[in-house]
Parts: structure tokens; sequence; C-alpha cells
């Protein structure tokens, strides 16, 4: 953008404010590219000023008159200068220039309402009668770079003294007046008083600092302060008037007063609006006429109209229209026009055709809101040029045809036509095929006859329907083209084979499937149509464990699957199509049978009737027994965790996850005898199954009595599960005796010393009370009767002692005898009894049989096999050889020593009936 040959003014223009004074322009942009609507843009240019006016006293020389006698000190205000720029560019200072006033005169330069003000001080004495004028230079200075000037001759001229002002009534004064009044007309009246008498008092009203246009069009009554109209007054040219008004006395020296004046000009409806059409984007304007093509789109601008109204309020609210039946209309073209000025893109409304209608008159109206309403009028005459608007057409849009799959090439398919209704080159036609990746080597069109030929072999498998567009295009500038679509049907054959989804098939079913289960699916496709892709499936061949559906491809089982019978069954499945000749294929099926929890563990070491000899002696983490057990369940069903839930009442042992028993503890006396542990044997499936096993540990110093703790182990195995049967119960019953008779005797001890100092005290007594002493036989009886005494408390007490450990025999037959005292299981006492069996047997021991039969206070005992107690649903008992059952026959007459087994208890029935004796493996779903 570049400023034009003329020069721009800023002093002549029509500001807004003093500050800103906008030049406004448009901009239409259109894209020839993409066809899109034109735009247009709208700015401003911010004219600037420059230093181009110098600064100015009114009159090349200023009178003012001071009185004689003046203080020093004294100001005087001078009539300030104008400069025609603004801002910076104005007034900026005063100054006295030469030695005229030296001494008696100086200039200062005050600000009062953002005006600078010059003031002449008196600085020396002035006397009339020796002078009573002075000439004194005074040059003005604007702000601007390089700053510009001008001088004035400021006549002082020495007078009597004037000592009172003028004063306005107000400080400002407004008022408005209607444009085009005529002259004469009052506007408003500024009114100032002077308390001076005479000459003094009489006031005189100028303009001060008022504009040329001010002074030209407006008249102030320099006597009675009236404004009025001395001009043509036009809202358009100025809107309002802003200046000063002076106030000066007749004095001999006069004093002034300054008022603000501001009046406004009210607007008429005194201007038609303006009608400018301009041209716009791509369409020209050449005297009024615009040309257009016929194939404009729709909405196609084809001229900038601006509308505008110089006057303000109503009288500049503008409508405009299109008048006549015209395929056009005005559309806002920016969103930032005024009430004063408005633009509109005159544009299409339907689509041109140069065949029906070749020029259109435009007339465009224009009406303001005044009263009365002003109009005005503007014409434009817009020609269509033709163009090759009409595209070739084919006799059908959409064209199908059929062709068998493994063609020979070339073949012809068909021969498409078309017709055009614009005449010479427009409606000369080439045929061609639009551009295609899917078709391209495949099929071809003659350019003149519009005939369409397969040159190359299809395959239906591969794709079936071809779809394309054939085009006819003319010779015009720019052709024009037509298309039609072509749509190619590829016929089948059989010459596909039936094609399974996967090479071969691997399904994986639980076992203990019921028959006719669904086992598996293959999908098989065949790549040829209709009959020829029909498909039969078939077991090849059929060994009656398995069938499959034809339509779903579900095989099906025909027998229960156990996987530790068979884990892995291995088939072909053939697939038979419908052509002539019908195509086969062949799959291979493997079905992997998945193992479930069927199968409880099973324990192989120990069994139940075994025991396990440990020495009292075996340090702690000793592994002292390993319990083995097998699954027949594979993974997670076989993985095999062994815990010890009953028979380990003192903690002595721990079991390892792989089985292995250990002794966390260190053995002590009471825990001499059998101990009966319960491991419960679980495997990882879900849900769990366990086995139990009992595991009979016999803790003592030797095992020279083995048939003793078979007999313990015996008893153990028709003893419930949830007794403990762990150590020696005599041995803590025998510590509490041994501590009440450790206190008897020394009660006893205490009495027998109590005596003897009673005793010593007589006898020192009677030695006294004699004259002569002689041991005689009464003393001797009297002082040890007392102790026979004792010597009899003794004997009593030890009757009541425990065998000493000086006796190791007379202990074990004691500890035997107490061992053999067994609690019977109450089925009606909530509590659970822990059964204590014998402990220890030394080498050296008797014939336990006969001491329990001559010396236990117990009845004799016979041994009942029974089952533990089975609590939970599922229980399986597993029979233990023969070799691990132990039978007692023995009654309450039993006699010898090798009738250790013959216990039986024959006060209370038997709990269960006679059975042989069996090992009992308790195991529970969880």
């Amino acid at each position: 953008m570049y400023t034009t040959e003329t020069s721009i003014d800023r002093e002549k223009m029509m500001c807004d404010s003093p500050t800103e004074c906008p030049l406004e322009f448009e901009i239409s942009v259109t894209d020839t590219m993409y066809n899109s609507p034109t735009v247009l843009v709208e700015g401003r240019i911010l004219v600037q000023d420059v230093n181009d006016n110098s600064p100015s006293f009114s009159s090349p020389v200023i009178s003012i008159a001071i009185p004689e006698h003046t203080p020093p000190g004294t100001l005087v205000n001078i009539p300030t200068a104008s400069d025609r720029d603004a801002g910076t560019n104005g007034v900026s200072g005063y100054e006295l220039l030469g030695n005229e006033g030296q001494g008696l005169f100086s200039l200062q330069v005050a600000e009062e309402h953002g005006e600078r003000l010059p003031q002449l001080i008196v600085t020396g004495s002035l006397d009339r009668e020796q002078r009573d004028t002075y000439d004194l230079t005074v040059r003005v200075v604007d702000g601007g770079l390089p700053p510009r000037s001008s001088t004035s001759v400021l006549r002082v001229s020495v007078l009597d003294i004037n000592d009172n002002a003028p004063r306005f009534e107000r400080y400002i004064y407004q008022g408005s007046v209607e444009e085009n009044s005529p002259a004469g007309t009052s506007i408003l009246q500024v009114r100032a008083t002077d308390m001076d008498l005479g000459e003094n008092s009489r006031i005189e009203y100028t303009f001060a600092q008022a504009a040329d246009s001010a002074r030209r069009l407006l008249r102030l009554d320099k006597n009675t302060g009236w404004i009025t109209v001395q001009g043509p007054v036009d809202r358009e040219q100025f809107s309002q008037f802003r200046f000063y008004v002076h106030a000066r006395d007749k004095g001999p020296i006069p004093k002034q007063d300054r008022a603000s004046v501001v009046i406004t000009v009210r607007d008429t409806n005194d201007n038609a609006p303006a009608i400018e059409i301009r041209g716009i984007g791509l369409v020209t304007h050449r005297n009024g006429v615009a040309d257009i093509d016929e194939e404009a789109p729709v909405d196609s601008p084809v001229a900038l109209v601006q509308v505008s109204d110089r006057d303000e309020g109503e009288n500049a609210a503008v409508t405009c229209i299109v008048a006549g039946d015209v395929p056009f209309q005005l559309k806002p073209a920016s969103e930032s026009s005024s009430e004063r000025k408005k633009k509109f893109f005159l544009q299409t409304t339907t689509a041109l055709d140069y065949e029906k209608v070749q020029e259109y008159l435009i007339q465009i109206v224009a009406v303001d809101a005044g009263n009365p309403p002003l109009s005005s009028t503007n014409t434009l005459t817009v020609k269509v040029t033709d163009a090759n608007d009409n595209s070739p057409i084919f006799a059908q849009n959409h064209m199908q045809v059929g062709i068998l799959e493994n063609n020979r090439p070339p073949t012809t398919l068909l021969r498409v036509a078309a017709t055009d209704a614009d005449s010479g080159s427009n409606a000369e036609l080439i045929y061609s095929l639009q551009p295609d990746p899917a078709i391209q080597g495949l099929f071809q069109i003659n350019p003149n006859t519009g005939e369409v030929r397969v040159v190359s072999t299809l395959d239906r498998e591969q794709k079936e329907r071809y779809e394309f567009k054939v085009a006819a295009a003319d010779k015009g500038i720019p052709s024009q083209k037509g298309t039609a679509t072509v749509v190619v049907n590829v016929l089948d054959e059989n010459d596909n084979d039936p094609r399974f989804m996967l090479n071969a098939y691997n399904f994986s079913v639980r076992e203990n499937l019921p028959p006719s289960s669904p086992v598996g699916m293959v999908t098989v496709s065949d790549a040829d149509q209709d009959t020829n892709a029909r498909i039969t499936l078939l077991v090849d061949p059929d060994n009656g464990e398995f069938e499959i559906q034809n339509g779903t491809g579900t095989i099906l089982s025909r027998v229960s699957f156990d996987r530790e019978r068979q884990s892995t069954y291995t088939f072909q499945l053939k697939a038979i199509d419908g052509g002539t000749p019908p195509k086969s294929a062949y799959v291979s099926v493997t079905i992997n049978v998945l193992d479930e929890n069927d199968n409880t563990p099973f324990i192989t070491q120990p069994s139940n009737s075994s025991f396990q000899h440990i020495n009292p002696l075996t340090a702690i983490g000793t592994v002292v027994e390993r319990v083995k057990a097998e699954d027949m369940d594979i993974g997670s069903n076989a993985n095999l965790t062994y815990d010890i839930v009953g028979g380990n009442p003192f903690g002595l042992f721990h079991i390892s996850h792989a089985g292995s028993l250990t002794l966390e503890k260190e053995l002590m006396r009471r825990h001499y005898g059998l101990h009966r542990l319960v491991v419960q044997v679980r495997d990882g499936g879900t849900p769990a199954r366990f086995a139990t096993a009992l595991v009979h540990m016999y803790v003592n110093d030797t095992m020279a009595n083995v048939s003793l703790v078979e007999a313990l182990v015996g008893h153990s195995l028709n003893t419930p599960l949830d007794v403990d049967i762990a150590g020696d119960p005599a041995y803590e019953k025998s510590k509490q005796r041994s501590n009440v008779l450790f206190g008897v005797i020394a009660g006893i001890i205490a009495v027998i010393l109590v005596i003897v100092v009673v005793v010593l005290i007589r006898y020192c007594r009677q030695k006294e009370a004699k004259s002569g002493y002689q041991a005689g036989k009464k003393e001797t009886k009297d002082l040890y009767t007392p102790k026979q005494t004792n010597k009899n408390t003794k004997h009593k007490d030890k009757k009541n002692k425990l065998p000493k450990p000086s006796k190791p025999l007379e202990a074990e037959e004691s500890g035997a005898q107490r061992g053999l005292q067994f609690n019977l299981i109450n089925e009606s006492s909530t509590d659970s009894p822990r059964i204590h069996l014998p402990l220890n047997c030394n080498p050296g021991s008797p014939d336990l049989g006969r001491h329990y039969r001559s010396n236990s206070p117990l009845p004799s005992i016979q041994l009942h096999p029974q089952s533990p107690t089975a609590g939970k649903k599922h229980q399986v008992v597993q029979d233990l050889p023969a070799t691990n059952t132990f039978v007692g026959t023995g009654d309450n007459n039993s006699t010898g020593s090798d009738q250790y087994s013959d216990y039986s208890y024959k006060t209370n029935p038997p709990k269960y009936n006679k059975q042989e004796v069996r090992r009992f493996l308790t195991t529970s779903e969880v």
C-alpha cells in the first residue's frame, strides 16, 4: 500500500478529535483457486501530525496597559498564540527578546487547564511621567523537531490603576444550534460583571483562542455578550465549536476574565444517502457495466455497494434494497459498518444461465429514516458471459454386465454412449476410463467409439466385482465431463479346493466330559461361490469316538474322557465341496484331555500301623520320619502339601512341604512314650482333596519291648483322631505326689526337732532340780519315747511314697501299670480327652503282661478295632495290609507274659462292632 500523488494535509481533514485523525479504506480479497467467497477487509490509517505550521499571535502588535506604580512581581496576562498543529507540535513556550524592557519586565509561562499562558512580570518601578510606552518583542515557539517560532510586538502602555477585573457568571457556557439556521439566530449569551465604576466597569467581550471557522460562522456582540449565527452552519462540516471569550473592562489598565464556550450543532436531515458502487474480486467494472460468468456460483459477489449518510442519528439510518425482480441481493459485507456508513455485497441469488438471460439492469435504492425521509438511487448493468456449461450425459448412469472367470482376453464387455447439449467443439466427445488402481491393466475403452474390453484374465476368488467409471469429455474450454458407472460381475467356476482355517487343530477338553459334548470347532472355507462352496464335513476314518456337525463345524464326543486312561486323541477331518467334479481337503485334529482333580492323594509311606523309634538324645532339626504320597492327577492337582493337623500338643514335630518330619524341641522326661501325629496330605486342586496319615513316634531310650509298642500302636488305630496321644501322663502326677511327700517329710522333721528341743529343756531342768544325777532307765525311756512315735510316723509315710529313682525296675513297672489306665471316649462329652499310653520299657523289664494282670488295679481290656470319628461329608477307608493288623482275643483270666495284648474293658460295652482291624484314611473335599 502506498500514498497517492495528492498530499495529505491533516489540518484540512475532518478529525474526530484533536489527537486522532483517521483515514478509512477497504480491501476486497478473492480466492481464485478454491472459489471461496470474496472477503472485505476494512482498515483505518491514522494521519500523524508533522510540524508544518508555525505558532503565531493574532496580531503583529499586541497592546497591553499596566497602571503605574504597579508593585514588582505583578503578573499581567498576555494574549496567547495559536498553532494549527496538534500535540507536541503545538505551542510550547514564550520568551522576551531584546533589551527594551530590561530591568522592568520579565516573562513567565503558566499552565492552566492544559494550556500554556504567557504572563508579563513587572520587575521594576513604572513611572508614566517618565515613560508611558514600552515596545517588547515576544517570541512563541512550538514543540516540534525542528521547532518553529514567530514574534510579535508587545506594546506596554503605562496607565492609571484599575484594581477590579471583570468576572464571568460561570466558568463554562454550553449551548446548541441547529444546522442551517439563518444568520442572526441567537445561540447563548456570556455575561460578566465588574465591581469598578465608570469606564473601569464597562466590559467588552472578545473571542480568545477561537478557530477561524468559529470567528467566521459565529458573531460575538462585544457589548452584550450574545453569540449569534453569522454564516451557514453545516453540522457535517463542524459538529461542535469550542473557544474562549475574554471579558475586558475599560479601565486605564484593563483587567479581563476568561470563560469557555462549547456550542454543539444539531443535525437536520439535509443530506440524502449516497450510493457508491465499486468492483470487487474478479468481476470487472467498466462504465457502470459488470461482466460475470454464467458459471459463477450462487452468492457470488458482483459489486461492493457502500451507502452513507452525512447526517446522524435517525437521519443517518439508511435502508438499502435492490429494486425489481432480478436474481441479485444485498448482503452486509462487514460487521463493523456504522449506521452512517454501510457496506454490502451485491451477489447472485440463483445460478445464471446465458442461454436464458444475457443482461440485467440492477437499480439500488437507499432511503434514510429522517422526517421527511430522503432517498437516492444508483444503477449497475450486469452482463452474463457464455461458458461451456453443459456436460455430456450418458444414456444410462449405471450399467452392469457379467463375465465368466478364467476368460481369454481380449473380450468385449459393452459399448457406452453419451450426448452433449452444447454444439460445435463443445459437443465433440472423447471417452476414457476414470483412473482407478483397482482396474489398471484389466479394462480398456476406445476413446472414439466407447467400446469397453477386458484385456486380462479375471479371477473371481481374487475379486468378484469391479466397479469403475467411464467418462465422456467435450472439447470446450474448459472441458466439461460426464461420467457413468460400470459394474462387472465375475461369475464363479469350481476351481478352488476347500480350505481349513488352520493347518492343524488342537483342542483341550476337561476329563469326565459326558458323551455328545462339544470339544472344538473348525472353520473351513471355499473361495468359490454358491454350490461350488457348499461344504460337507466328516470324520475320516470314523472310529466311533467323534462326530462333526455340518453347518457349524462343531466336533462332538461320543465317549467320556478319562485322562488317566488316555490323554490324547488324534484323527482327521475331510471337507468336500458341492462342485462338479467335487474338490476335497483334509486336516488333522488333536484332542488333549485336561486333568481334573478327581483323584485323592494316596499315602505310600508310612503305614498307619508302623512307628518310628526316637532316642531322647536326638538333636533338634533331625529328620525323624518322611511322609510320602502320590496323586494320579497332574499339574496343580498333583501339587501336594503336608500339614500336621492333630496329635502334636507339645509342638515337638514339624513337617515340611515335602513331607519331612523334623524334631523341633528338646525331648524331656515327660515326652517319653508314644506320639501319634495326624498328617494331612492336600493337593492343589479346586476343590482340593486330601488324605490323612497316622505317623507314630515312640520316644524312649531303648526298644527292648517291641510288643508293648505295637500294642500301643494298635490301640492308637482305634482311638478317635481328635484325641491327642502324646508322652507320659503319669509323669506330672508323679511329680506332684513327690512334692506333696517332700512337704510331709519336712513337716515331720520340723515336729521331731521341736520335740527334741522340748526334751532337752526338760532334761536340763530335772538335772538342775536334783542334787546328784544318775542315768536311769526311766529317764532314758522318757527321752526316747517321742522318737519311737516319730519312727512310726515315718514308717506310715513311706508306704505312700513313690518308688525311688534307685529302683528302675519298680519305676518302670509302676509306670507301665499307670500307662495302661486307658481313658475311654465318652461320646456325650464335648471335651476331647487325651489318650496316654505306656512310655518307656527298659531291656530288663519283667513280663509286662503278667505284671499288669497281677498288679494293675484296672480290669483287663481287649482291643476292638474301631474307626476314627468321621465328621465330614466324604470319607474313604483304605484297608491296611494283614501284617499291620492287631487283634486282641484275651479276657479277664488271661495269664502269661505273652498275653500283653489281651486287654478288654468289661466295665463298659464296646462302642463299635467287631471287625477286622483296619487302617483309616479320611479324605474330604474342601
